[in-house]
C-alpha cells in the first residue's frame, strides 16, 4: 500500500492562492492516476481533481475548473494541487488517494491525514 501526506494547507483570505502537496512513500506511486479529494464540515468527501500517471488526461470538479491546477512529479512521488481564486466554500480537508476516473481505486488502502484549508471571508 502507498503511504501519502498531504501537506501546504492554511488559513487565507478569499481570493488568496495555496499549493498543496501530497507525498507518497513508494514509486509505485508512478503507476498510478492521483487525484484530491475534500471534505467540508458536515459534508461527504467529494472530488476535487485528478492526474492520469503521466499527467496527459487531467479532470476538475465543476467546482474548482479554472481556479485549481493540478499536477505531478513523477521523480519525487509527489502531486501538487495549485489552488488561486479561493474562495469560502473551498474550506474542507484536502486528501489525496490514488484514483480510476473519479473515484478512489478498490484497493486503495487508507486516507491520509489531510491538510486543513481554511478561506475567510
Amino acid at each position: 500500500q502507498v503511504h501519502l501526506v498531504e501537506s501546504g494547507g492554511g488559513l487565507v483570505q478569499a481570493g488568496g492562492s495555496l499549493r498543496l502537496s501530497c507525498a507518497a512513500s513508494e514509486r509505485t506511486f508512478n503507476s498510478y492516476a492521483m487525484g484530491w479529494f475534500r471534505q467540508a464540515p458536515g459534508k461527504a468527501r467529494e472530488y476535487v481533481s485528478s492526474i492520469s500517471v503521466r499527467g496527459g488526461i487531467i479532470r476538475y470538479a465543476d467546482s474548482v475548473r479554472g481556479r485549481f491546477t493540478i499536477s505531478r512529479d513523477n521523480a519525487k512521488n509527489t502531486v501538487y494541487l495549485q489552488m488561486n481564486s479561493l474562495k469560502p466554500e473551498d474550506t474542507a480537508v484536502y486528501y489525496c488517494a490514488p484514483v480510476l476516473g473519479e473515484a478512489p481505486r478498490s484497493d486503495f488502502g487508507s486516507w491520509g491525514q489531510g491538510t486543513q484549508v481554511t478561506v475567510s471571508s
